[in-house]
């Protein structure tokens, strides 16, 4: 690891570990300037590989760490991971029927009724799925900084990683979809 990142406040690191993911994302909605499509097949393995980053992501620098921490605590180790992951469910399961979004491949908005165009519904929904991923980044480099016995650097650097991985097919399959919509490459990136 760099030793200027090293040296950095926690707050730092994480903004700029969360400006990686943003990175990787926009890499990712570059593909909109090479692609107008994508093959089925090909759009399927880029979003299976981004759900098996993120899943395993999510356990290993998130939710082991918790069971780990909560038996440190005196607390069954179950308590805490079951009610995060409960927490984080029901927000997003709030915030899914109180924003209007488009999923990839929908046709009709979820949420209330609006009139916004289906590329901004699409964007809302992606949005909604990124906050977890910013919190998560946010909880891995805030652990360090409060302390945390074992918070690691290298734990909240792996969540990072993993996150920007999987926010790399995220972003093309996003971009292209639009692209394949009819919209100008230019502003489809610039939207993602």
């Amino acid at each position: 690891m760099a030793t200027w990142f090293g040296s950095l406040s926690h707050p730092l690191q994480a903004l700029f570990a969360t400006l990686f993911t943003w990175g990787v994302t926009a890499l990712g909605a570059a593909m909109v300037f090479f692609f107008k499509s994508i093959n089925r097949r090909v759009l399927d393995a880029m979003l299976g590989f981004a759900a098996g980053v993120m899943m395993a992501a999510s356990f290993w620098s998130l939710l082991a760490p918790s069971i780990e921490l909560a038996g440190e605590m005196g607390l069954p180790p179950w308590l805490p991971a079951v009610a995060g992951f409960l927490a984080g469910g029901l927000f997003l399961k709030i915030v899914d029927r109180l924003l209007p979004h488009l999923h990839i491949g929908g046709v009709r908005a979820e949420g209330p009724k609006t009139s916004l165009a289906r590329s901004i519904l699409l964007v809302l929904a992606i949005t909604l799925h990124n906050i977890p991923e910013g919190l998560a980044v946010g909880v891995g480099f805030g652990a360090l900084g409060s302390g945390v016995p074992s918070a690691t650097m290298s734990a909240a650097l792996a969540l990072a990683l993993g996150i920007g991985l999987q926010n790399f097919p995220e972003g093309a399959a996003v971009s292209i979809h639009l692209r394949r919509g009819g919209s100008s490459s230019l502003p489809i990136f610039w939207q993602r």
